[in-house]
């Protein structure tokens, strides 16, 4: 068993004297001082000096010979134990001497991940750059251990709490402003001067507190910064042979479960009306929701759209994005190959959310029909710009242009199937802000438009559609996560699921006793 070379020594200082005795001076005119190191007399006293080890390890890429040392040990014991540890490391292909930091690490395997799709790195890079680094990224990969990991997400803890409290002031003085509006507005003419102040006095506090930070990061943010460090360090410890584990698939954080959809039951929708308050973030309506919805929207230029989410189930942006080439309305097949993505101004083409989102699907009767009269009002469409581009490149006036300024540009050729008049593709954000004033307008209960998704997975199995056909139309991973997310459902189904067990059971005399317990 190898023990390591260890020996003894201390920080005292002596004067450097020359040959004959006579102390040596430095630039500045004092004498020289140096370490006794291992010659100080006192290193017999049992408490003086601490412990160090010196290894030679096998020599590294071009022969260099690696020859780590560390002091500091209070003990003989533990300088030997330390140096057994670092010589089994060694040997079992870890780095022991590499001076690289988490930072350097960190951004040498990110620039590895070429295959992740923009906005997955897009959420790694700001999570590196904001979080990992500024917490963790001066520590060497061979000093990096679990409880710095730790400490990091206790750090983000703690700032989630002050905020929240952010958050609330900027609520409060929200209420602030409106209730000293309201009194300015409600004034008697000429308005006292002093309702005026109070009111710029109400915006300004409310500016400052806007200025506070109040991002939090939730526990889903967290598990996701968990898991992409994860995926870091077991790169380091497997491939590189940087460290000796992944320190952070120890770490510990809040349970997270995802939200579930929840129903918007007579009960729910009373108390969201009374209240303001949603039951939950993933909302899902009932069929006569539903079908108030599409009855609202019936006249609206993106009724199809909605009606083929509604049914079909296609994500936002597989909607924004699906072209004309991959549906086949003949045969009223369509596939999903892709899909327009959106990050505040910027829209890029990707591949759907996962490999199983690549997935193809029959469209039902009624979105067929729709879509073969949304292709042929696009036509149209189509020759109306080019003829009105066509007048406005021949006007000869400006009052003649100025009529017809929208069509300044030629008809856009994009191929999609959802576009505006002119042949461009919607905007995935703008979709989001027509569906949610459309809600509003209809004075239904709140969902987002990725929550259509979820109505069409609710309807088809309150329909009786089975499990792995829903997965399949949703384009899931897998059949658990379609069957985790869709246990709540509709109350109707509640009751009959309620019920079914009563009729299973024979009992003498069974409606007579019910009539007399309801009586």
């Amino acid at each position: 068993m190898f023990k390591g070379s260890v020996y003894r020594r201390c920080t005292c200082r002596t004067p450097v004297v020359d040959a004959e005795g006579r102390p040596e001076l430095g630039s500045d005119g004092k004498p020289k001082r140096r370490e006794l190191g291992a010659d100080c007399p006192d290193l017999g006293k049992r408490d003086h000096g601490s412990w160090y080890y010196y290894i030679e390890l096998p020599p590294g890429l071009g022969a260099t010979r690696r020859r780590p040392r560390k002091g500091g040990f209070l003990t003989k014991r533990k300088a030997e134990d330390a140096a057994q540890e670092l010589w089994d490391k060694a040997h079992g292909g870890i780095d022991v001497t590499s001076d690289e930091t988490f930072e350097q690490f960190v951004r040498r395997w990110f620039e590895k991940k070429v295959d992740l799709k923009k906005s997955t790195r897009a959420g790694y890079e700001d999570h590196i750059e904001r979080v990992f680094i500024p917490a963790v990224g001066k520590f060497k990969m061979r000093d990096l251990r679990t409880r710095h990991l730790q400490e990091m997400f206790e750090q983000i803890w703690r700032a989630n709490e002050d905020h929240a409290a952010n958050r609330a002031a900027v609520e409060l003085a929200k209420l602030e402003v409106e209730a000293a509006h309201s009194a300015w507005k409600q004034a008697a003419r000429p308005r006292p001067p002093e309702l005026r102040q109070r009111w710029s006095e109400a915006k300004q506090k409310l500016r400052k507190a806007r200025r506070k930070p109040w991002h939090i990061t939730g526990p889903g943010t967290q598990l996701k910064m968990k898991n992409e460090l994860s995926s870091a360090l077991d790169y380091a410890h497997r491939v590189e042979k940087l460290i000796s584990e992944n320190w952070a698939q120890h770490v510990v954080l809040p349970k997270y479960t995802p939200p579930k959809p929840l129903v918007w039951t007579d009960e729910r929708v009373a108390r969201w009306r009374e209240t303001g308050e949603k039951p939950g973030p993933v909302m899902v309506w009932t069929p006569e929701q539903t079908g108030e919805f599409l009855d609202g929207v019936a006249d609206h230029r993106l009724y199809p759209m909605f009606h083929l989410m509604v049914f079909r189930a296609p994500r936002r942006g597989e909607s924004a994005g699906l072209p004309w080439a991959e549906t086949d309305l003949q045969t009223g097949v369509v596939h999903i190959s892709e899909q327009l993505v959106a990050s505040s101004y910027d829209v890029w083409e990707d591949t759907p959310k996962s490999d199983s989102g690549a997935r193809t699907f029959l469209l039902d009767a009624q979105t067929r029909e729709l879509l073969l009269f949304w292709r042929r009002r696009q036509q149209v469409e189509r020759e109306e710009w080019q003829q009105r581009h066509e007048e406005w490149k021949a006007a000869q006036t400006d009052e003649a242009k100025e009529k017809l300024k929208r069509y300044d540009h030629p008809y856009v050729e994009s191929g999609r199937v959802f576009t505006w008049e002119d042949g461009s593709p919607y905007h995935p954000e703008y979709l989001s802000q027509v569906f949610m004033r459309l809600v509003e307008k209809l004075n239904l209960p709140p969902v987002r438009l990725h929550d259509l998704r979820h109505c069409a997975a609710t309807l088809s199995l309150a329909a009786g559609v089975h499990m792995k056909v829903i997965q399949a139309l949703l384009g899931h991973s897998s059949f658990k996560l379609t069957a985790d997310t869709y246990t709540s459902v509709l109350p109707q189904m509640e009751q009959a699921a309620a019920d079914a067990p009563i009729a299973v059971v024979p009992r003498k005399g069974q409606q007579s006793a019910a009539g007399e317990g309801a009586a």
